[in-house]
């Protein structure tokens, strides 16, 4: 998961690529990554006037998935539920990352920390558990809403408005891999919140790393 492979171009996929000194692959994915950065464009995120989030959804419906073109940015480690990987920053508007799933592991419930989330499934499936908001009482469980399993190549929709959700890779052999468009980038910057099953009690994450930046393993 982690091999990388390189294709010489001159054009950055953004302000952020370019500054990092090496040329951008010219291709399908990278080509997304270009329309996600128009798309959002001079605004501060996906709340800003004439920002669509299903213009964003449709851009990622479009691309199809080809494993050498973004995996040099899925970096797995067995020893963990998944890893977190930077692809790059939408000039300060947004974190895009790939995820990979590690075989049967999933991440804490959790919130969005005021942010949207667009996630593409690039390979395997993942199910999402949406849950309600626990209620105030720090002895009332979470309530499960519904399981959706996403299959290669579907794009779903995540914000705090909708609930708290856990992610979960169902497959007892296989990894999967998935692309995450956080806009604006809370979660890095601040953190985000996790909850319990049982009692709903939440608990504050202070910052969600990165396993690895461009490419490169931190």
């Amino acid at each position: 998961m982690a091999s990388h492979s390189t294709t010489s171009t001159s054009k950055p996929a953004s302000i952020h690529d370019s500054a990092r000194g090496s040329p951008v692959p010219e291709d399908a994915f990278h080509h997304l990554v270009q329309e996600i950065n128009a798309i959002l464009g001079p605004s501060n995120g996906i709340d800003s006037a004439g920002v669509d989030v299903n213009e964003l959804k449709k851009a990622m419906l479009d691309y199809r998935s080809v494993e050498h073109e973004w995996s040099q940015y899925a970096f797995a480690d067995h020893s963990r539920a998944y890893t977190r990987n930077l692809v790059d920053r939408g000039n300060g508007k947004a974190n895009l990352l790939v995820l990979v799933w590690t075989p049967g592991k999933a991440s804490p419930i959790h919130d969005h920390a005021n942010a949207h989330c667009v996630m593409k499934i690039l390979k395997g499936s993942l199910t999402e558990t949406l849950y309600g908001w626990p209620c105030q009482r720090a002895d009332n469980p979470t309530s499960c809403a519904t399981e959706t399993t996403y299959e290669q190549e579907q794009v779903t929709y995540m914000s705090d408005s909708l609930g708290l959700h856990r992610i979960c890779n169902p497959s007892k052999d296989e990894v999967a891999v998935s692309l995450h468009l956080y806009t604006p980038p809370n979660a890095a910057k601040h953190g985000c919140h996790i909850f319990d099953e049982k009692t709903g009690k939440k608990t504050h994450v202070s910052q969600c790393h990165f396993y690895s930046e461009l490419g490169v393993k931190m």
